[in-house]
Order: structure tokens, then sequence, then C-alpha cells
């Protein structure tokens, strides 16, 4: 093993989550040298998923201790409960990486069965699907007869729009237009841009309203949503079988096709600098005998937070249960998936609730079974479970519910060009990876010193439609 490790890389990559296992993977296809490290004995990192979840639930879960609660669920191996639920836009940005790298010959994915956000709160609250085009806000019964013209006129010109082509503008400045101008020019009411913002565009707070010059993004991403709809039909979302842990280990066999070189089970013991830039690690593999100490140097090094504790702060807090269902959730048409986005202005909070559902369709639980996960960004420090309460009330009968500690969302503190340390961004509590690929996209054009370019979706990815 000593003789595999060369003494210098291109890059060094520590821990193993999809952002730093996307960029390993990227940058072997560019022909870097890389050496990809986790300390942990498993790949996936934050986006792990658990087959065998009992020590979790002893931990969080809502049982009577000494009770053996899986028991009756089945064998253990038949459950991959993902710990950060996301699904995938079918025409985004990741999706373009894993047709564009090839990596979707490792994956078979299955379509989410439906999108839906939620009006109003409590026993008043509503779900609805999200309408994708015109036809389908016309039918929507998130809208009076009036709105859905209005809406209809919006989503026909939201398709129409050439953001080089002034005569596509409705006479709006897009150089200076806010995304609220742009609603209130076709009159459109406040739960109507709810839905659009937030279940569409997928923003997480309403501060994009009022963005000088930030209708053209938020066009751009209402225009995905519709393009990813179209795609396979019903949702713009797809999703692995076996869960998420199938993304990171499907781009470190690519990384490995292209030379990469990895090692489970290491630590880094120490950072080697030369001045204020770092060049290189000292680490130890375990799980050999004896313990294997080595020393190798880089012009690059990537990770996660976790690795980098003294360049990083807190930005804020995920809150996530976990539950166990053994039926579908209401007013989704009993579908095998789906995600359920809850606004934060229709529950009095300043960010959205977010709610991911899978069921044994995609090969995460036994037959009968549905698993779904709430999440939101903590807006107090106690009562974290009031917090969740909106998303948690649309879940109906809960077998299993378990939820940890708040877990922290850390960010860089620098952008990495100074000391050649390049940090991912935690996970947020949003159910699709669009962030996820903005942070992937952004390290890579600092790493690079170019934007990541990706080739187009050509025939895009074999996906399981719902029966």
């Amino acid at each position: 093993m000593a003789d595999e490790i060369a003494p210098e890389y291109d890059v060094i990559v520590l821990g193993t989550g999809l952002t730093e296992c996307i960029l390993s993977g990227v940058l072997s296809v560019k022909g870097k040298k890389v050496l990809h490290i986790d300390r942990n004995d498993h790949y996936g990192g934050c986006v792990h998923r658990f087959s065998m979840i009992s020590p979790s639930l002893q931990k969080y879960g809502n049982y009577a201790q000494g009770t053996e609660p899986w028991k009756q669920y089945g064998r253990l191996n038949d459950w991959n409960i993902d710990l950060v639920p996301k699904f995938l836009m079918s025409s985004g940005e990741l999706t373009n990486i894993l047709v564009s790298t090839d990596v979707t010959r490792y994956l078979e994915f299955k379509q989410v069965a439906g999108s839906y956000v939620q009006q109003g709160a409590g026993s008043k609250a509503t779900v609805a699907k999200v309408p994708s085009d015109a036809a389908e806000a016309l039918r929507s019964p998130l809208m009076g007869i009036f709105e859905k013209r209005r809406m209809k006129s919006f989503i026909e010109w939201v398709g129409s729009f050439e953001p080089k082509d002034p005569s596509t503008h409705k006479g709006l400045d897009m150089s200076t237009c806010t995304m609220k101008e742009v609603y209130d020019k076709f009159g459109l009411e406040a739960t109507t841009k709810d839905f659009a913002g937030h279940a569409m565009a997928l923003y997480q707070t309403d501060s994009y309203l009022d963005v000088k010059g930030g209708a053209p993004e938020a066009i751009e991403r209402l225009r995905l949503y519709g393009n990813s709809v179209a795609r396979y039909g019903k949702s713009p979302y797809i999703y692995p079988l076996y869960g998420l842990g199938e993304l990171p280990q499907g781009f470190a066999r690519l990384s490995a096709i292209y030379g990469g070189t990895y090692m489970l089970n290491t630590s880094v013991e120490e950072l080697v600098y030369e001045g204020d830039k770092a060049v290189g690690i000292k680490a130890t593999m375990r799980g050999v005998d004896p313990e294997m100490e080595f020393e190798t140097k880089a012009k690059t090094i990537i990770g996660d937070p976790s690795y980098f504790p003294n360049k990083v702060r807190v930005v804020g807090h995920v809150l996530r249960a976990i539950c166990i269902l053994k039926h579908p959730l209401a007013s989704t048409n009993d579908s095998d998936s789906c995600q359920i986005i809850i606004p934060q202005s229709q529950v009095g909070r300043k960010n959205d609730i977010y709610i991911a559902c899978v069921s044994s369709a995609h090969n995460v639980c036994p037959k009968g079974y549905w698993i779904a996960i709430v999440s939101t960004i903590a807006e107090t420090t106690a009562n974290h479970h009031l917090e969740l309460a909106p998303g948690i009330e649309r879940l109906g009968r809960i077998e299993e519910q378990f939820m940890g500690p708040p877990i922290p969302l850390y960010e860089p503190l620098e952008d990495g060009t100074k000391d050649n340390l390049f940090i991912s961004k935690s996970y947020d509590a949003s159910s699709h990876f669009e962030t996820t690929t903005d942070d992937v996209q952004d390290i890579y054009r600092r790493v690079a010193g170019e934007k990541l370019v990706v080739k187009g979706l050509r025939e895009g990815i074999q996906v399981t439609k719902e029966e």
C-alpha cells in the first residue's frame, strides 16, 4: 500500500461527501492526479445512508428502551435511509454532470411521483400539486378562477422569455428589475407568489423578491422547473434506487477509472504548510497491521468543513425528523414518493419547511412502508420539535420517529486562494440538490480558474416512471 501513495498529487480531497466526490471525479476526468481520503470506513460523508439504523433509533427513537424496535419491520438490510434527503432536478446541473461524466452507468433512477405545496396552516391547510404549465395552472385548486388566468399568462410568458430580447420583457428593464415587480406586472396574489418562488423557483426565503436585477435569474429557475417536469412528466424530480449513497460511490468509481487513488479509514493528522500555503498532509491509515503513517504533497487541497474546524463558521442549524410510515402522504394521490414544500410565510416562519417522501418503490425500505423526512432551518434555540410541527402534521400516523440534535451549517471563512484550502459548504435543509451543485461549480471555478462546463443532456437519464 505504501508504494501506491505518490509523493505528490495535483489534488488531495478530504471527505467523501457528494460535493467532494463530484469534484474528485470531475478533476480526475480533466486529467488531474487525485488522492481522495476519508476518516470513515464508508463513502458518502453526510449523505451516507443507514442500512443498519437501529443504533440511531436507540439514541433518538420514540420507543421504550430495551425493546427491539426494528424486529417487526423486517430485515435491517432492507432499510436504506438517507440522512440528507434530497432529490435531483431532471434537467438540473447535477443531472447534467451525471450524464456528461457517464456516471449514470453505475446508477438507476426512478421518477419522484409529485411535487406539492401547502397553503395555509393548521386545520385550514391544503396541499396541492404545483402547476408546471399553463394547462395545469387552469386546473389548480391553489387559485381562484381569475388568478388562474393571471398565472396561466405568467407561465406562458416565462416560457417565451429571452434574456437578450427586450421585446419579450413586458416593458421591464431586466438590468434593474426585481422579481416583485415582475409578479406585480401580472397582478399575482401573495399565495401565488409563494408557491412560484418557493415550490417552483426553489428559493428558501423571500429575500429574492427585492434583489435589483434579480428577475432574470428567478425566471431561469422557473424555466428549469418547467423543463424538468416536461422531461419525464408529473414532477421535476428523480431519485436513485437504493438511496443517495449511490451518488458519491458513482463518482468515486469514475475517479478510480481515471487514475484517482482512494483511501478509507485514513485520518489526517496534520496539514503541512510552506509559509501561508498548505502543501500537503500527514495521515494515518487504520485497519492495517501495523497502521501506516505517510506524508504526501499536493498543489490543491479540497475538503468538507469537518477537516478544517478553525477555517469555517456556523451560519445556522438544520433540523430533521426521520419518520417511518405505513401509508402515503395525504393529498398526494397515494403516490410512492413526493416532495411537499411549506413556504415560510404560510406558517409564520423565516425559512421553508421541506418534506421528502420515498418508499419501497425506490428500494429504500420493505414493501408497504414509506420514509418521510421533514427538515428546516432552526429559528430558535429550543423547541425544535415545534419548529418541525407544521411538516410532521402532514404525515398522519407515524410508526417511528427520530430526530437528533440541530445539525450545524458550516461555510468557509475564506475562498481558498490564499492558503490552497478549498472548503465545501454543509448541506442545507432543502429537499433538492440545486444549492449543492452551486457549491460544486463555485469550488471548481476557484480551483481550476474556469467555469465547469458540462455537455448537454442529450437523451438524459433512463428513468423508471411511476406505474
